[in-house]
């Protein structure tokens, strides 16, 4: 796993000359999208919009449409389940290929909160319990994706472990317990992963809401070096000048939030430094210098691979992730060619339910249920396969 190269002294000083050459309200438009999914284009800084899409267990695209499909990876806890870092490694790659068939520069993944409560409605979503294993993993997905030219986010940073009141909760957590549980990851995401973007969260942490947090700017780019992106959850930005003399660089959805003019007027009368403005900015046509939205850049091109190839990587996932708790005398594997009749039992059976719901959500290509696959497999071979509903499970009960 090698994260991609820092940039070079001449792309910095070509940067540098960009911000100079932007008036104050140039730059700040830059800083706030231009819609729910795209950045500012900007032609003075040959800067082109950049398109971000949900993820992390697939690429969405700009457009929720079952006509626009997508490749649908296992569960991101099934991901870690795996332990495999290479494997996932190459579904980064995977997911970079299908980032740039939809056109889009920023994949908003991995999920690298940690699975603390069994009340965290989004764990699906998140790799584990463990902030070494989520860290690794995290690592080996951040390096694939970006190794095909689309960048990574580390999400959601910071303490974001569960859904209740997740627009208000203030995360009181010692410095210790921080450090160790829950910013290990995310330090294994940017130090050795390389990610470039990290995505500020909706929580506050210790009295102050994630993008005014001083988190932002120590430890992320100040200890860990991290030189790229922070990006705001969508809607997570509550204020002008604190959040602007924050680390955080770039507010969605768009247009609207509260910098823009606010924040003109804001440096203007000297109550946030232009200074910090022009970090973010440089930060921003960083970015652009890595998925090749800059004028004259260009970001590797990631290998597209054909739809048996992404039929088998992701079954090789799915089946790498799959844990056998028990199994009392040895009874499975079941020999197949032994059996007359088999009965399976649960509603889930007989439905395909391949994901959760909210960001991860996608529409894959096709999807086989526990029960369609067993019938498959098995009728060939005679074997009768039964299906009892069992249980009923209603959604939301």
């Amino acid at each position: 796993m090698t994260p991609a190269p820092a940039p070079g002294a001449a792309l910095e000083a070509r940067i540098d000359a960009l911000v100079a050459r932007l008036d104050l309200e140039r730059k700040v438009r830059l800083l706030t999208g231009a819609s729910a999914w795209t950045t500012h284009d900007e032609p003075a800084a040959g800067l082109r919009a950049m398109v971000l899409s949900d993820g992390p267990a697939g690429v969405r695209g700009q457009v929720e449409d079952e006509r626009s499909t997508s490749a649908n990876l296992p569960s991101p806890t099934a991901l870690a389940a795996t332990w495999d870092e290479s494997l996932v490694e190459r579904l980064g790659r995977l997911l970079a290929a299908e980032a740039r068939r939809k056109h889009a520069d920023v994949l908003l993944g991995p999920t690298v909160n940690l699975q603390r409560t069994p009340l965290g409605g989004r764990h699906f979503e998140c790799l584990s319990e463990d902030p070494l294993l989520s860290g690794r993993i995290g690592a080996a997905y951040v390096a694939g994706v970006q190794a095909g030219g689309v960048a990574a986010t580390a999400k959601h940073y910071v303490a974001n472990d569960a859904e209740t009141d997740r627009f208000t909760v203030d995360v009181r957590v010692d410095e210790r317990t921080l450090r160790e549980l829950y910013l290990a990851p995310f330090e294994q995401l940017v130090r050795d992963g390389g990610a470039w973007l990290v995505m500020a969260a909706y929580n506050g942490v210790n009295g102050a809401t994630m993008t005014e947090s001083p988190l932002l700017a120590d430890p992320l780019k100040r200890e860990w070096g991290f030189d790229g992106v922070v990006v705001s959850d969508w809607s997570a930005t509550r204020s002008t000048e604190a959040s602007a003399r924050a680390a955080l660089d770039l507010v969605m959805p768009g247009p609207g939030g509260p910098w823009g003019g606010e924040l003109v007027a804001a440096v203007r009368q000297g109550r946030v430094p232009e200074a910090a403005v022009d970090d973010k900015v440089r930060r921003l046509l960083r970015l652009a210098a890595r998925v090749g939205a800059l004028e004259g850049t260009a970001a590797p091109a990631p290998d597209r691979p054909s739809a048996g190839e992404v039929a088998a990587l992701l079954r090789t996932a799915a089946a790498a992730g799959s844990v056998l708790v028990r199994n009392q005398a040895d009874t499975l594997p079941l020999a197949a060619e032994g059996l007359r009749r088999v009965a399976v039992v649960g509603p889930n059976a007989a439905v395909a339910r391949t994901q959760g719901g909210g960001s991860v959500r996608v529409t894959p290509d096709y999807a086989v249920s526990p029960l369609d696959g067993l019938r498959a497999a098995l009728a060939p071979l005679g074997v009768e396969v039964v299906h009892a509903l069992g249980a009923r499970i209603r959604a939301g009960v």
